[in-house]
């Protein structure tokens, strides 16, 4: 029978983790701060604005919201982030991307501290991941992979984990965080040959490839681990993965539910890295 990996459990024991860890810094009189910059008026920001306002006051870490006008222009926008990256009060920046066409994404997000870069954004934040150091953060999806996957208990150790998707947002740097846990790690993409085979022979399953329902039962195999990070419309406007969920649950030994699994645990995780980068000063 396949094991289901809600995401609520997860975020429930990273919550209580993390309130604690709150808590802690509040005696020393350090209140973790997110700064939320936004530019324009992008319903999907909104709404992980929302909740990840939600999850912070859960949580008991301060935010403070900087929305900025959808003409707003590059050299404004770079002066908000040069005062968020001097404020002492705030520990870590969300800026929502992608960012209206008058700005060059390059220069906007290396503009940014990778001290307060709790979203892995900027070079220096990767470079980070890819060194396996603690400068700046891990983008906040690929780390949720890897918390699903500890909270779990799924042994990493020498395994082989197929991460199909090789974006910077999830397949390169869950590649990256997956080596630094002594898996045997294959970055398959579309190009990829024979790419079910390779799919079939992992241990471990990592999708982030943004097509609904793409892995079908080619793709998979008894026992498998599958972490689905898409999350898609489909025809009938309800939401989705990247893996066919009704036949991986015949076949696989656990996967994560669309929705209700990998993008629950992302708010908990950005949360998360606001507290580390406080607990860091």
């Amino acid at each position: 029978m396949t094991t289901v990996f809600k995401g609520a459990e997860v975020t429930a024991e990273l919550n209580a983790n993390l309130q604690q860890r709150t808590e802690a810094l509040k005696v020393k009189n350090i209140n973790p701060t997110l700064a939320i910059v936004r530019v324009g008026d992008r319903e999907d920001d909104i709404s992980y604005e929302r909740g990840a306002t939600k999850r912070c006051e859960t949580i008991g870490v301060d935010v403070k919201k900087i929305v900025l006008d959808a003409t707003t222009t590059q050299d404004e926008l770079l002066a908000v982030i040069e005062n968020v990256n001097k404020d002492s009060s705030i520990h870590g920046v969300l800026l929502f991307r992608p960012l209206p066409k008058q700005f060059d994404d390059n220069i906007i997000r290396n503009a940014l501290s990778p001290a307060k870069d709790i979203d892995g954004i900027s070079d220096a934040s990767l470079v980070g991941v890819f060194a396996d150091i603690t400068t700046g953060f891990p983008p906040c999806t690929a780390r949720a992979c890897m918390e699903i996957l500890e909270h779990f208990k799924v042994d990493l150790v020498g395994k082989n984990v197929v991460v199909l998707g090789r974006s910077l947002v999830v397949g390169k740097p869950v590649a990256m965080m997956l080596l630094a846990k002594n898996a045997t790690v294959t970055i398959a993409h579309s190009k990829t040959v024979d790419l079910a085979d390779v799919c079939r022979a992992a241990d471990i399953l990592i999708v982030a490839v943004g097509r609904a329902n793409m892995v079908s039962e080619k793709y998979l195999a008894p026992q498998q681990v599958i972490i689905d990070v898409g999350i898609n419309v489909n025809e009938d406007g309800k939401l989705v993965g990247d893996v066919n969920f009704a036949d991986a649950e015949k076949i696989v030994g656990a996967i994560t539910p669309v929705p209700g699994g990998v993008g629950t645990v992302t708010t908990s995780v950005l949360v998360k890295h606001v507290i580390e980068a406080a607990e860091r000063i």
